[in-house]
């Protein structure tokens, strides 16, 4: 029978490392050479190797068990540095960043759904390379330093030298992005961005600022209104050009300048000057043309204003685990083929084999034979294959089935108690009528269950971001996110007083 390409598996897999040193990982990655990829949320290189995109690709070499590349900190000399793994979840999280980092959280916020957060990574962002990714621009505008490592030495880059065109970067193919590193810069910075939906959107536009402002006393009084002078301003514009790019007539022309209406006009303005949109699926260049000094004149505004909002109390489905994955400690392996893949599944031990080419919810529906969750889009957009890994929701599509070894899994059949008594937000979905095809269901049950256990008693605007990566397909929503309260209400009255 001859399939349609859709139909067929993507690329074979044969080899899957975890390290759990950098030293180890840079070894695999000469030893393996062009064969090799590096991963560690997975969210762009799973898709590509679905779609035979990657030729030549049979190694992947997992960075996620190293320890050191995980962490947020701040340096002696008040710089942030940034590992490798740290996920986008993470960065909205971090206190140091939401106070000094406002457009990267703003941005990283703006990735995806929460499944994808715990597992993305901001480095991977930048290493992919497109102009519609949502952290570059803002590192951009934040002067982000990257430090590259390989057998042979370090070396450290300005992110905005890093870059040769669209999905090029000057990446050395044995070299590792260990860390970024945001310089202690004063001033404050705003990230806004256009989609065409709330969520799991690209960018048709978005840009981001770090604007500093002259001392207080440098101010400009027009009709007793103060305005501050801009001391300097950096502007990255993304998903307009091929790259990410300046807005340097903008940033030229604001040095100075009293951020008031009129000026805040012309640099608007002048933000496209010297820029050539691009014409894609999601927009035309003149669309593009016409959003930027838009969007340009409402940041500048709200940052002005202290206006740069950020999430609060955000929904992670991460509950406990701080957004953190195990570590170090015995963890490293190293898989090919024909080996076990060793895990808990359930709460129960499982073995089985076949796990190096096939994702996480393939290997749970064929391997174990746990059938309950669902694949979808296969490309992490609908949340039918929703899993807790480690604690964490995430999209078994995107997830290399043998990340499982050494981890703890739970599908939507662990649901239920031991006794078999359906977990409130099961019995919730029955009792609202929130089922329809069911297809998407265990989805939505992973991502509620793992709602209310983060917060109990979430707000309406809490469900609808844990929901924001799961998708029905029959659009029942409303009776969804009602079974959701009546399962909060139950576990109310349930817990101890």
């Amino acid at each position: 029978m001859i399939m349609h390409p859709i139909q067929q598996r993507g690329q074979t897999i044969k080899q899957y490392d975890a390290p759990t040193t950098i030293e180890s990982a840079l070894k695999l990655l000469a030893d393996y050479g062009k064969r090799a990829r590096v991963i560690a949320g997975g969210t762009d290189l799973i898709v590509e190797l679905d779609r035979n995109q990657r030729q030549g690709v049979d190694t992947l070499i997992d960075l996620t068990r190293i320890p050191e590349l995980n962490q947020i900190e701040q340096l002696a000399n008040g710089a942030i540095r940034i590992g490798a793994t740290v996920t986008h979840n993470q960065i909205v999280a971090s206190d140091l960043l939401r106070e000094r980092g406002v457009p990267l959280v703003q941005a990283c916020w703006e990735v995806g759904s929460p499944q994808l957060r715990n597992r993305a990574t901001v480095v991977g962002n930048v290493v992919t390379a497109s102009p519609a990714n949502d952290t570059i621009s803002a590192l951009w505008a934040m002067d982000a330093q990257l430090t590259l490592r390989s057998l042979t030495g370090v070396r450290e880059i300005p992110l905005r030298q890093f870059y040769k065109g669209v999905r090029q970067t000057f990446l050395a193919e044995n070299e590792l992005v260990t860390h970024i590193t945001l310089p202690a810069r004063a001033g404050k910075g705003i990230y806004v961005k256009l989609g065409n939906r709330r969520a799991q959107a690209i960018s048709v536009v978005h840009l981001a600022i770090w604007l500093e402002e002259e001392p207080a006393h440098q101010t400009h009084t027009t009709n007793t209104v103060a305005f501050p002078r801009v001391k300097h301003v950096d502007i990255a514009l993304g998903s307009v050009a091929p790259t990410i790019v300046s807005a340097a007539a903008a940033e030229q022309f604001l040095q100075g300048q009293p951020l008031n209406v009129d000026v805040i006009a012309e640099a608007a303005r002048l933000v496209g000057v010297g820029v050539k949109p691009i014409s894609d699926v999601r927009g035309s260049a003149d669309y593009r043309t016409d959003l930027l000094p838009i969007m340009t004149k409402r940041a500048l505004t709200a940052l002005r204003d202290g206006h740069a909002v950020l999430p609060t109390d955000p929904a992670f489905l991460q509950a406990a685990t701080n957004g953190l994955f195990p570590t170090g400690n015995g963890l490293e392996s190293s898989h090919s083929q024909d080996d076990m893949i060793h895990t808990t599944i359930n709460g129960n031990p499982i073995s089985a084999p076949l796990g190096t080419h096939q994702t996480l919810v393939d290997w749970l529906r064929e391997a174990v034979g746990l059938t309950g969750t669902k694949l979808g889009c296969a490309e992490g957009e609908c949340g039918s294959c929703t899993v807790f890994l480690d604690g964490m929701a995430v999209m078994g599509c995107l997830v290399p089935a043998a990340r499982a070894h050494h981890a703890d899994i739970m599908t939507v059949e662990g649901l239920p108690d031991q006794s078999g008594e359906l977990h409130p937000i099961q019995q919730a979905f029955i009792d609202t009528g929130a089922v329809q095809c069911g297809y998407c269901i265990p989805g939505f049950l992973m991502s509620g269950a793992k709602l209310l256990e983060e917060k109990p008693n979430p707000s309406h605007e809490q469900i609808l971001q844990a929901y924001s990566g799961n998708l029905c397909r029959c659009t029942g929503y409303y009776k969804i996110i009602e079974a959701v309260h009546a399962a909060s209400d139950v576990l109310a009255a349930n817990s101890p007083s």
